[in-house]
Order: structure tokens, then C-alpha cells, then sequence
């Protein structure tokens, strides 16, 4: 299904996925591994964009051409409803964009660290077109509470994932 280099042929972007856990330097800098630092800058991107997640506390990495039609929506929200302006605070108000050096690293802002709890250890997690990025403790913590909930009976399924044949 997925082409050379995790790009899906049906689509043109690429997928990201998997967890990495990697170290933040003495200055907030992230070392993209090397499998994904291709796949961000591919199509013509030259920047990644981070922003915070407003329901969670961790960063979302996007790749500068996955980003841009997000950040238009965004922006085109009515901003006389008040979660709108909220969204375009938050999303938009808080996001950077970030260009990798020779090494493949980026710099994290002190804000955006503080914001999801940074520290030194990180945790890079792929999610299809876009990456989370979180304190390694507050992944650690969450993917435990995430597994105990995932196997409630009673839990309720959205209507998205009661139709989705894994």
C-alpha cells in the first residue's frame, strides 16, 4: 500500500509513524532522527511548523506543506465565536516555524517546552501526516491511561472508529 520511503502513492505525502525517544540539548534543540528529516522537508517545504495541542499537553510537528491548509482554515474560522478565537490563539498564536540545521535539528522555544513539560527526554510519536511530541514521562503516563481505557467494554466508540475494519 505505501510507497518507497513511507509516502503513499494515492496521496503524495508522506506517513509518519512510530515512537522515538531522543534527548532535547542544553539549548531546547530536537534531532529530527534521520528517517523522518527527508520525508518533513520533501515537497518543497522548507520549514516545520510546532504549535501546542490545546486538549493535551504536548507539541504538534508538522511539516511546513501539511501545516498550511490547516493554519488557512484556522484563520478563516469567524473570530465573533469565542472557541474560534480560542483555536486561533492557541493553534495559530503559539506556532513556530522552525527550519532544521546541518545536523538535522530544530530549536524548541522555552514557551513551547514549558508549555508540554520538557525537559531533557522527549518522546517523538508519528501519527500519519503529523507528529505529537511529548516529555518522555507524560507519554510514559499517558500511554498507560490510554491501553487501560482501550480495553473498557463500556467504552464509547466514536462513529469514525465504529466503522473502521482493522
Amino acid at each position: 500500500m505505501w510507497g518507497e520511503r513511507g509516502v503513499n502513492p494515492n496521496k503524495g505525502a508522506a506517513v509518519f509513524l512510530g515512537v522515538n525517544k531522543l534527548n532535547l540539548d542544553t539549548k531546547g534543540r530536537l534531532a529530527i532522527p534521520v528517517k523522518y528529516r527527508e520525508r518533513l522537508m520533501g515537497n518543497g517545504a522548507s520549514a516545520i511548523v510546532v504549535t501546542i495541542n490545546p486538549q493535551e499537553r504536548c507539541l504538534w510537528l508538522y511539516p511546513e506543506t501539511e501545516w498550511q491548509p490547516i493554519a488557512h482554515k484556522v484563520s478563516r474560522l469567524p473570530p465573533l465565536k469565542p472557541q474560534n478565537r480560542q483555536l486561533q490563539r492557541l493553534l495559530l498564536g503559539h506556532a513556530s516555524e522552525l527550519e532544521m540545521d546541518g545536523q538535522g535539528r530544530v530549536l524548541l522555544n522555552n514557551e513551547l517546552r514549558e508549555y508540554a513539560g520538557m525537559d531533557k527526554r522527549v518522546a517523538l510519536a508519528g501519527l500519519g501526516h503529523k507528529f505529537e511530541l511529548w516529555s518522555e514521562e507524560s507519554w510514559t503516563d499517558g500511554r498507560k491511561h490510554w491501553l487501560e481505557e482501550a480495553i473498557q467494554p463500556d467504552s464509547d466508540l466514536s462513529e469514525e472508529l465504529q466503522n473502521l475494519a482493522l
